[in-house]
This record gives structure tokens, C-alpha cells and sequence, in this order.
């Protein structure tokens, strides 16, 4: 043998003398201070970015959208935030319409968004094209309504597109999309 292989025997076996279980005893415990050394060392390191990680943390929750407030209505109408978020109210469409303008006009666009098409719900029943069934999704709406006046389909299905956007796939309404629901309406 070597003299660093005799030394490295003579110490092991040492050391071994003083540790329970023999050589197979200080491999147990060289194997534990390596993994405690490894686990010091990751806790020291998060320990430094902590801060860094602190101030960067957001909150992951979603805005709650808060309750649109009744705008002014005339006397003569009931008022359409009476009825459910998913019924048209029994208003006349102008009604509907009009106020779709005051909600634009305060930059609310997503109720102008849903006024303007309760406006194109109500324009289609009270010119006798279809019957409103409580409880229609707006994809229902807009089938039920193409199939009955076909050359209104392509605008229904894209009025019925924007609202779904903008009220189920949670996307901001714009100011450009009221102009839309706009021209739509008045193709209708």
C-alpha cells in the first residue's frame, strides 16, 4: 500500500472506532452533514432573496367588478336594472338604447355592451321576428333569430361573439367595441 492509502485506512478506521456501527456508521453520518450542508445551504439562499421575492409577490386574485349604478331613466319607463343580469327587461328598445349611450358615455362599456344587445333582443320581439324565452343564452338568441331573419345572422353572431367576450371571457370592454355593438344594432 501507498502511504496517502495506509493513512486514509489508518484514519477511517480511527475515526470508526469512536462512531457506533463501525465504517458503515461514519458513511450514515457523512451522508447526513452532506445533506444537512445541502439544506443549509438552500435556506441560506432563499433566506437572501426573501426580500427581493417579498416586495415582487402580487396577489393572484381576481378584481371583483363592482355593481353598475342605476343611471337616470325616465319616469314614464320602469327601470332595466329591476330585472335579472340575464333577462331583458320589459322596457321599450329605445329605452334600452339610451341608456347603453349614458353607460358609453361614463366609459362603463361592458353594461353598454349588454344594454345595447338587450336593446337588439327587445328591437327583434317587438318587431314580432321571435319570441323572447326567459333563460336563452345569447348563442340561443342569435341562432333563434338568424334562423328566422337569415340575412341578420352574421351581425347576431358577432353582437352575441362581443358580449360573450366581454361578460363570460372576462375581457375589458373598449370603447371600440360599444361603436360596434352600435353599427350592429343599426344593421339589425
Amino acid at each position: 500500500m501507498t502511504g496517502l492509502a495506509r493513512w486514509w485506512s489508518e484514519m477511517a478506521a480511527a475515526i470508526a472506532d469512536h462512531v457506533p456501527g463501525g465504517i458503515a456508521g461514519l458513511f450514515v453520518l457523512l451522508v447526513l452533514l452532506a445533506l444537512f450542508v445541502m439544506a443549509a445551504r438552500a435556506w441560506w439562499r432563499t433566506w437572501l432573496t426573501l426580500p427581493g421575492r417579498l416586495l415582487a409577490w402580487r396577489p393572484r386574485w381576481r378584481r371583483r367588478k363592482t355593481k353598475p349604478e342605476v343611471l337616470d331613466v325616465p319616469e314614464a319607463a320602469p327601470k332595466p336594472e329591476q330585472a335579472a343580469s340575464d333577462e331583458v327587461p320589459e322596457v321599450p328598445a329605445a329605452v334600452l338604447l339610451s341608456l347603453a349611450d349614458q353607460y358609453a358615455a361614463s366609459g362603463r362599456y361592458a353594461e353598454a355592451i349588454r344594454e345595447r344587445l338587450r336593446g337588439m333582443v327587445r328591437r327583434l320581439v317587438e318587431r314580432g321576428v321571435i319570441e323572447h324565452q326567459p333563460g336563452w343564452t345569447v348563442t340561443e338568441f342569435a341562432a333563434a333569430a338568424g334562423t328566422r331573419q337569415p340575412q341578420s345572422a352574421p351581425s347576431l353572431r358577432e353582437a352575441s361573439s362581443i358580449f360573450s367576450d366581454v361578460w363570460y371571457g372576462g375581457r375589458d370592454a373598449t370603447a371600440a367595441m360599444d361603436q360596434r355593438m352600435r353599427a350592429l344594432g343599426e344593421q339589425l
